[in-house]
């Protein structure tokens, strides 16, 4: 017995650590169950968020608005952001930092960077000497990059939807444009680092809209593909979407709504913020013009001119939109000289006619990456604040070739929701419906390798190979595995953008690089010198093309096979028993181990021929890639994350593996149920050779071409740059808020001393040493405040209180006076009535004893007595004097007194009522004098044969009250002329004493 007890423990101290992990992860998840999504914008952003009991719902910022400018000033003791910072531009534009997003992956020779600085001239770039990216020089000793700005642009937003959604906020989904580029994305994502933020997703911000229109429209979505045409054009850029919408089936939900990505065409620099520009120089000529003779200078010179001239050319264009002509005016716009002029939606459109020109481009470009017509478009719906823009959509409907462009989603809301939505079904804490998301790759990227190939008999040659690796408007995320067959020592290999003919020549200069890593292996050699009796599957590089569109490389590995005989006696038991565990935690091939389709492998093998033949395994896997596109090249979001699914890694392993079980049917049909073949005892050690496969790690030297990413020790130092300004901005607001909190007291109590209820329990003397010292408090805050740090602001408070906590301190309890001792004899008398009751119950049916009515009339007297000599006394004292009566002293006797009753009310409540005594002859005994007729009844003859003591009394019928639990019983009927006005009528006439809470 002590042996099995012993064995037990092991067991049971797993299980609990098992408990303790499983209650750990579930109070983790308690403490941060909200998630978030932010819409970055070129101009501004719109935060959502979702917690439990708030599904989807847009933040509002300080301001009380839905979307927040994404601006930020930066001066050398104070941060501002939104619209703060917006009022900021006008007197400050050199630190006021705006549009910077579009500097995001750029380096100095990028037409982008030149476009950004004749745009806003006010800004002093610099260029980082070893990446060669761009810095905002705003003094000597500041220095952000656009990474470093944007992060603080993200942890604002994360700070908006903390105090929203109240309580911390880490996981957030962030919109990109769907043109940006690796080097564009990896700058977002070391953005959020430094802001602390973990990024479940980049979503492309017309996925998003794709996205919400989806999610709103469920029901509309059926197995017949429905083709939309989402047209988004925003301050900074234009993107037009072409989205297939259909219900598909699904291995892990069954049919589930689907949205695929098409085609997509995008215009980089058409915008509302280009529109705005062209107003902008307008009005600085007509300014210019009306100023001509008077020998002034050009106001485009003039930063904070300039600055205040977008501001009206921003607020001109939306009220052109509505408007066919407006007047623009600015006060003292230049040296104290007001502008006013006149401007119409004809000179704006001719102003932008190039621009609306560009409009179609964008249509064209998803038409023919889509491989659609317009005649298989059913919708064009518009997205983003530029739509609105009257000439903008005049020569789109004429592009579309429809009766009418859809305006039935929020064009400024759109993105984030769908963010949001996206960001709930990543996130561990939520569950939402599946909404199967198939984004597409805008830019093809492939592997590049140069081999010496012998094309003769001692004739050596290079030949360069290309093998594509994520082809153009092919769906991701997904997996795939590049195999390189004839290499057996280290080798290098290329991965570079595909075929970007699709772009334009301006465009492919903003794009940047087109040359993405070079790999260098290293210990090819070894590996085939560790093995050299087993033959090469080749060397296999494992490719990752992620949620966010960031490709990575996962691992290489160069892959070994051989035949070994196998017995059943080599397996060791320790051996079964971990396959049996690998079963049970996932191990097989169970359908929850492919949770996300679109992490499946597809192997690409490098051949030294074009048409020589596959390897077998990897024939079937490509077969098997071919046929199940829908599961493959697409990633459903998933209902309910599951916490046994195997990981990325894993899965991608388990994929390759497929091929040596597919490689050997016949094993496989001669298995039983637990894979053994069903042999007799004697053939077990004939049975057939089996593959064994060894795989061995190869080093990788990663060498970053379009833009080396910012090396860990610096990322650092931006991590503490910004938590440095944030830890600075909070305690400027500490400091703000006690210097607020003193200024207030200081006015609010000088107020108070010359009020009616303060001066009545308060001297002259009193009243004036108070008000000498709140003046001398304000002059201080105004001479030597300003230079005054926290502490000494607090202290200054504290002070003052201190010295007016006496007055306070009175008036306060003469404002509770009424109400507390109202409530004191109410209870009083309540009590004095139910003891008058409970004295009058007759002997035999009395459930109370002497002793506890006897307590209850000791404290009854002695609160009287309280009462009344503390009114006295307190009646002699002035009022200027610390009072005796006490708000506090009023409640414990209260307490003290409703305890007793309560005991009392309690005791009825459950006490049965006794069995009424009977004399010699079986007959009840008589009623006492002082019983009522009513409780008498009437005498009933019973039938021949029946005595009335046949049956014992029953008891009374329970009856359930509000508030107490089934089997309750009512409390007992207390009478006595005293209890009427207690009573409550119920539904059979009689009356019951009122519970003590009813008071």
């Amino acid at each position: 017995m002590t042996v099995k007890v012993r064995r037990q423990r092991p067991r049971r101290r797993v299980f609990w650590a098992l408990v303790a992990v499983l209650l750990a992860d579930l109070l983790a998840l308690s403490d941060t169950l909200a998630v978030m999504s932010v819409d970055l914008g070129s101009e501004s952003m719109k935060v959502a968020i979702v917690k439990p009991g708030v599904p989807m719902e847009i933040v509002l910022n300080k301001e009380s608005r839905r979307k927040t400018p994404v601006i930020v000033t930066l001066k050398e003791n104070e941060r501002f952001f939104g619209d703060s910072a917006a009022s900021m531009a006008i007197k400050n534009p050199k630190a006021t930092l705006r549009y910077f997003q579009h500097l995001l992956g750029k380096q100095a020779d990028n037409p982008h960077v030149a476009l950004y600085q004749a745009r806003f001239p006010e800004h002093e770039l610099t260029f980082d000497p070893q990446r060669q990216t761009v810095h905002f020089q705003i003094s000597p000793q500041l220095q952000f990059s656009p990474e470093e700005v944007l992060g603080m642009v993200l942890n604002y937003s994360r700070s908006l939807a903390e105090d929203f959604a109240e309580q911390p906020i880490k996981d957030a989904v962030i919109t990109v444009p769907v043109f940006f580029n690796q080097a564009e994305r990896r700058a977002v994502l070391q953005a959020a680092r430094m802001a602390g933020l973990k990024v479940l997703q980049l979503i492309n911000d017309n996925t998003a809209a794709a996205l919400s229109y989806g999610v709103f429209r469920r029901k509309d979505i059926n197995t017949t593909a429905q083709n939309i045409m989402f047209y988004d054009m925003g301050s900074g850029s234009t993107v037009c979407t072409i989205v297939t919408y259909q219900m598909v089936k699904t291995k892990e939900a069954g049919m589930q709504p689907q949205l695929q990505i098409r085609g997509v065409g995008f215009d980089r620099t058409l915008g509302g913020l280009e529109m705005e520009l062209r107003l902008r120089e307008h009005l600085a000529g007509l300014f210019n013009e009306q100023r001509k003779g008077q020998r002034a200078k050009d106001v485009r010179e003039n930063p904070r001119a300039m600055a205040k001239l977008l501001r009206e050319a921003n607020r001109l264009k939306t009220v052109l939109s509505a408007n066919a002509d407006h007047m623009a005016q600015i006060e003292g716009l230049m040296d104290d000289v007001d502008f006013k002029a006149k401007v119409t939606r004809v000179e704006f459109e001719e102003l932008c006619a190039d621009l609306f020109e560009r409009v179609p481009g964008p249509v064209q470009q998803a038409l023919q990456s889509a491989e659609m017509s317009l005649d298989e478009i059913e919708q064009v719906i518009l997205v983003g604040g530029a739509t609105r823009v009257p000439k903008v959509q005049e020569v789109l409907l004429k592009a579309v070739g429809k009766e009418e462009l859809g305006k039935n989603i929020n064009a400024d809301e759109a993105a984030a929701m769908g963010a949001v939505y996206q960001a709930a079904a990543l996130s561990k804490a939520f569950k939402v419906k599946p909404f199967v998301v198939r984004d597409a790759v805008v830019y093809p990227i492939l592997v590049e390798f140069t081999r010496e190939v012998e094309e003769e008999p001692g004739v050596h040659s290079l030949k360069h190979n290309k093998r594509v690796l994520f082809s153009r408007m092919g769906p991701y995320p997904q997996r795939k595995v590049i195999t390189f067959n004839r290499y057996s020592h280290d080798f290098n290999f290329h991965i570079n953008y595909g075929d970007l003919g699709f772009l334009g020549p301006e465009d492919l200069r903003v794009f940047g690089s087109q040359n993405l890593t070079t790999v260098k292996l290293k210990g090819v050699g070894d590996s085939f010198k560790k093995y050299p009796d087993y033959e090469s599957k080749g060397i296999k590089a494992h490719f990752n093309l992620d949620e966010s569109g960031v490709l990575s490389l996962d691992r290489v590995e160069s892959v070994f096979e051989t035949l070994v005989e196998d017995s059943p006696e080599e397996e060791s038991t320790l051996t079964k028993l971990g396959n049996t565990i690998s079963s049970l935690f996932g191990g097989g091939t169970t359908p929850d181990a492919k949770e996300n389709g679109t992490d499946t492998v597809q192997e690409e093998e490098e051949n030294p021929a074009e048409g020589s033949k596959d390897e077998p395994g990897e024939q079937v896997e490509l077969k098997e890639e071919a046929e199940a596109p829908v599961e493959d090249g697409s990633q459903p979001l998933p209902p309910e994350p599951k916490g046994d699914a195997a990981p990325e890694g894993e899965k991608a392993t388990e994929k390759e593996n497929g091929d040596k079980s597919e490689a050997q049917p016949s094993e496989k049909a001669e298995a039983g149920p637990e894979g053994i073949a069903p042999a007799p005892e004697g053939e077990k050690k004939q049975k057939p050779a089996r593959k064994q496969r060894m795989v061995e790690e190869i080093g990788v030297e990663l060498v970053v071409l379009d833009l080396p990413d910012l090396p860990e020790d610096k990322l650092a130092q931006s991590v503490q740059k910004l938590q440095d300004l944030t830890l600075r901005d909070l305690e400027k607001q500490e400091r703000e808020k006690a210097a607020n909190s003193l200024e207030a007291f200081i006015f609010e109590t000088q107020d108070k001393l010359y009020q009616p209820e303060y001066q009545e329990v308060s001297t002259e003397e009193q009243r004036e040493e108070i008000s000498g010292k709140l003046s001398a408090a304000s002059t201080w805050l105004e001479d030597e405040g300003v230079g005054a740090t926290t502490v000494m602001l607090k202290e200054k408070l504290a002070e003052l209180r201190k010295l007016c906590q006496g007055l306070f301190f009175r008036v306060e309890e003469r404002k509770k006076w009424p109400e507390r001792l109202s409530a004191l004899d109410n209870l009083l008398n309540h009590s004095s009535m139910f003891l008058k009751g409970a004295r009058l119950i007759p002997e035999m049916d009395q459930i109370f004893t002497e002793v506890e009515m006897t307590t209850l009339e000791k404290v009854i007297n002695e609160t009287w007595a309280w009462k009344n000599a503390t009114l006295a006394e307190q009646a002699k004292l002035p009022a200027t004097e610390k009072p005796v009566l006490l708000s506090k002293d009023i409640e414990a006797k209260m307490m003290a007194l409703d305890r007793e009753v309560q005991y009392l009310l309690n005791k009825a409540k459950f006490t049965k009522p006794r069995p009424r005594p009977k004399d010699k002859n079986g007959t009840r005994a008589e009623p006492p004098l002082n019983a009522s007729a009513s409780d008498q009844g009437e005498k009933v003859i019973l039938p021949a044969g029946q005595t009335e003591d046949a049956e014992p009394i029953s008891e009374p019928e329970k009856v359930e009250t509000a508030g107490s639990e089934p089997g309750d019983t009512e409390p007992l009927e207390l009478g006595g002329p005293g209890a009427e006005p207690e009573q409550k009528e119920q539904s059979t006439g009689q009356k019951r004493p009122l519970k003590n809470d009813e008071l």
